[in-house]
């Protein structure tokens, strides 16, 4: 694989430099890769129907295979040149939550490539909410293929330096303009099926969802959740080993200090209701207050944040699981997955 001097062009998020967009569409167009923000965390963006280009992001990431994309588009015509059915129930939700966090997967045409899908007759779309990406997308003349700009299973990048702390080298550009809105990816919503069913919780939630279509279906089952990006393989770890708390009474939270510090573990903790008085001392203590859109802006840095500190066990308060914290304790569990989920 060619390795570049990955070039970072700093840009205005709400007023886009044309000169820097022109430059990274016509990357794009030859096949190279470039990092670009969206509103929910930094995308790995190549021509969405270019093998050539889908192989490259598989390579650079390190990501198996079978795990399908995201390919983004700007416009109802780009929409229609990778779908081969819209069903109403995905027009409703394109007028209600697009552009915006929200992946609808939905039967794929002739033309995109099956290295975009994993193999599988479906294709996950969406339209991002940012002006960067989207003028990147138009100006392409093509859809992106987007997954996160990071090392497969790492956490996902929200600042263009969590993009070249994975990828440098590897890429050809990153528009950087600063960190993302969300912090947390889409929201993975299935609509080939009655009803549509969640594969992946994320910037939209089902509550927001069912307001607009009615009653959503239960879990996925093992096949379903093929059709989704990020649900098949241990995600957004740090290299640190992540232990995310059942409860958070100061007990719980001395327990597993304990238990870090019997094999000389250097620990971290990642408060969000517990104060700091509660930690056991000489733990590393970061903490995310606020409302749970606070924690998952900030979730993905900080995590990569205690890696820079050299902590080996990270351990976790988690949020209680309404709306977007659905998204975050989904994110948190992958995390503290075993190597081999």
């Amino acid at each position: 694989m060619a390795q570049f001097i990955t070039r970072v062009i700093s840009i205005d998020p709400a007023l886009p430099d044309h000169t820097a967009i022109q430059e990274a569409a016509t990357l794009i167009r030859s096949g190279e890769l470039v990092a670009f923000p969206t509103e929910t965390v930094y995308g790995l963006g190549g021509d969405g129907l270019n093998p050539e280009s889908l192989r490259r992001i598989y390579t650079v990431k390190d990501r198996p295979p079978d795990n399908p994309l995201i390919l983004h588009v700007a416009s109802q015509q780009q929409l229609l040149s990778v779908a081969a059915e819209v069903p109403d129930i995905a027009s409703t939700l394109m007028r209600a939550f697009w552009p915006g966090p929200l992946t609808l997967v939905l039967p794929k045409a002739p033309q995109v490539p099956d290295l975009a899908t994993g193999g599988l007759p479906t294709v996950a779309l969406r339209m991002p909410d940012h002006p960067v990406a989207l003028a990147l997308i138009r100006q392409a003349g093509t859809p992106l293929a987007g997954p996160s700009a990071n090392r497969s299973g790492r956490p996902s990048p929200t600042t263009a330096q969590h993009v070249l702390d994975d990828l440098d080298g590897a890429i050809a550009l990153v528009l950087d303009a600063g960190p993302t809105s969300i912090g947390v990816e889409s929201t993975v919503l299935d609509t080939t099926c009655t009803p549509p069913v969640i594969l992946r919780p994320g910037g939209i939630s089902q509550v927001a969802i069912e307001a607009v279509i009615g009653p959503l279906g239960g879990s996925p089952d093992a096949a379903s959740s093929r059709r989704s990006p990020g649900m098949r393989y241990r995600h957004y770890s740090p290299k640190a080993r992540v232990l995310l708390l059942d409860d958070t009474v100061p007990e719980t939270l001395q327990r597993a200090v304990d238990a870090a510090r019997s094999h000389h573990q250097r620990v971290g903790c990642l408060l969000h209701r517990l104060t700091s008085e509660e930690v056991p001392s000489g733990v590393i203590i970061k903490r995310i207050g606020g409302c749970v859109s606070d924690y998952a802006h900030s979730l993905f840095a900080v995590l990569r944040d205690f890696d820079a500190l050299g902590v080996e066990v990270i351990i976790v308060e988690g949020v209680a699981e309404e709306g977007l914290g659905s998204a975050v304790m989904d994110r948190l569990r992958r995390a503290a997955s075993p190597p081999e989920a």
